[in-house]
């Protein structure tokens, strides 16, 4: 896995991502306050099928922020821009939390360009209840209070079985830029439904995986976008939270195996 950095501008904006492997290209993309590293558990396995790229979310590990003011198809067109400097055509694309906003919004905006995609630990229509909460969280980062506690036990509960998993994400969290973080939180707070009436346009095998423990990309929400793509399904692990990638490491690479071997009928176009 290595890290390597990409120009995406004239005018000094760059992309920073990991990449091992060879063959057909899967994109990964994590979630708000981690890294492209925070996808290491799922390299080993998946490399040896494939080409596999992992993207540092812009404003995080090496990558150039947005505008402060930037929403979800904001970073949906940044993906296209980052694909496109990375000459990858045809991609798979999955995505963690954000990273999953990304992906379904790609998916919808640019289906000739998707072979699948695999949506981990996704938001998808909240309610009244869970959008005010998390905009309120996302005010709270716009205006400088960052509180580490917090991510770490939404995401992990009170379980102690997973030290590893909560330290090093407590240290990307404390890593992330402020800037980055408070900017993708908030076009995270306001994306769960930008692109939810357009899940029918996905034409490609759609996986929707989640925790049955997580308390805010729920099992709801992974069946309802499964219900909602034509090739959808969904996927629930059971005993684990958001992290689900760090704390079962080995049954969502095994999930993700078998979601690359689902034929796609999306064709490469030149």
């Amino acid at each position: 896995m290595t890290l390597k950095t990409l120009p995406l501008s004239e005018d000094g904006t760059r992309l920073s991502y990991r990449e091992a492997g060879e063959g057909a290209p899967l994109v990964l993309i994590h979630g708000v306050g981690m890294q492209s590293a925070a996808w290491a558990p799922q390299f080993p396995a998946l490399s040896r099928r494939c080409r596999v790229l992992a993207l540092d979310m812009p404003g995080h590990g090496g990558s150039s922020p947005l505008a402060v003011d930037a929403e979800l198809p904001d970073f949906v067109a940044w993906l296209d821009r980052a694909l496109g400097a990375l000459g990858l055509g045809l991609v798979s694309l999955a995505g963690h939390s954000m990273g999953a906003l990304i992906a379904g919004g790609y998916a919808v905006t640019h289906s000739e360009k998707v072979a699948r995609v695999a949506l981990l630990n996704g938001v998808f229509r909240r309610s009244p209840e869970a959008r005010a909460a998390v905009e309120a969280r996302a005010a709270e980062l716009h205006a400088g209070d960052v509180d580490i506690a917090a991510p770490l036990l939404r995401w992990f509960g009170e379980d102690r079985g997973h030290l590893t998993a909560r330290e090093s994400v407590a240290g990307w969290l404390a890593e992330v830029s402020p800037r980055g973080y408070a900017t993708a939180y908030g076009a995270f707070s306001r994306g769960d439904d930008i692109y939810a009436d357009r899940f029918a346009a996905i034409r490609c095998p759609l996986l929707a995986l989640t925790g049955d423990q997580d308390p805010n990309s729920t099992p709801a929400m992974a069946r309802a976008m499964a219900d909602a793509a034509p090739e959808g399904r969904a996927l629930v692990i059971e005993g684990h939270r958001h992290m689900v990638n760090l704390t079962a490491p080995d049954r969502v690479s095994q999930a993700l195996i078998d979601w690359m071997e689902t034929p796609s009928t999306v064709e490469v176009t030149s």
